[in-house]
């Protein structure tokens, strides 16, 4: 039986949308499908995206290629840390 979700599965976005060498968004680390179709996925869809993404930027901090844009250390955002 799936849990009933009251509130909604706020997007990982920080606005720094460009994407690496693999296709996926330095600011969020979510595919170009992930990022599209958001609002489309259910809450349990979501949260799995998110722990992807968090999984795809610990790798990427382990091979030492993850890098903070200057965007995000210059503003602070209302959203809160994906990471």
């Amino acid at each position: 039986m799936e849990q009933l979700e009251f509130f909604t599965v706020p997007s990982p976005c920080v606005r720094v949308c460009t994407v690496d060498e693999k296709g996926y968004c330095q600011g969020c680390m979510r595919k170009r499908e992930e990022r599209f179709n958001w609002l489309s996925y259910t809450a349990a869809q979501q949260l799995h995206i998110i722990k992807l993404c968090r999984m795809r930027y610990r790798r990427k901090l382990a091979q030492g290629k993850a890098t903070v844009p200057n965007e995000v250390l210059e503003e602070s955002s209302p959203q809160q840390d994906l990471f």
